[in-house]
């Protein structure tokens, strides 16, 4: 693999960038997502510059990577972080370096820029070797605890996802949506 190159991803890369999520899904959660889902809300992505920014890394003339930055404003630092989400490398690129570039980049990018404060992602539990990968960029497992309340099922079926949870100690009632 020759020289790798960070650019914004274009409304030309939708098609890749979709494949690219419908694999990861696949490999690291074992999901099957709807083909047209994902390319409508890639779609609305490129159609809507506030939703978020695709960036992908090129190698020998095609796309290798892809991650998505969506940004958070923080009022306690006047100034917004940058979520990634959506990062995907192909197999055989992997362990190459583009992850990090792609980090690199988003960091000076953060660096340079006043109205950025920092880089944040989510990544599940039992993806260690990605875990791997943001430790040694310099990420941390600090401050933050994810939680998430989301919808399950397509179409009509939407539905809360709901989990059961014991009243903590001392509690009077049990609110079965949220407990805080």
């Amino acid at each position: 693999m020759n020289a790798v190159c960070i650019r914004p991803a274009v409304p030309a890369d939708a098609d890749t960038i979709a494949d690219f999520q419908l694999r990861m899904a696949r490999e690291s959660e074992g999901l099957a997502l709807d083909p047209s889902t994902v390319r409508a809300g890639v779609g609305a992505v490129f159609d809507d510059p506030t939703k978020g920014r695709y960036w992908v890394a090129e190698a020998d003339g095609r796309i290798v990577a892809v991650l998505l930055t969506i940004p958070e404003w923080s009022d306690w630092r006047n100034a917004a972080v940058l979520w990634i989400h959506s990062l995907y490398v192909v197999p055989e690129a992997r362990r190459r370096g583009v992850f990090r570039r792609l980090y690199s980049h988003l960091r000076n990018l953060v660096e340079r820029s006043p109205g950025l404060a920092g880089l944040r992602l989510y990544v599940a539990k039992r993806n260690y070797r990605a875990h791997k990968a943001y430790d040694a960029v310099g990420m941390t497992r600090e401050h933050y605890h994810l939680y998430e309340c989301l919808k399950t099922g397509s179409g009509s079926d939407l539905k809360i996802q709901n989990k059961a949870h014991a009243p903590r100690r001392g509690a009077r009632h049990h609110d079965p949506y949220f407990v805080i």
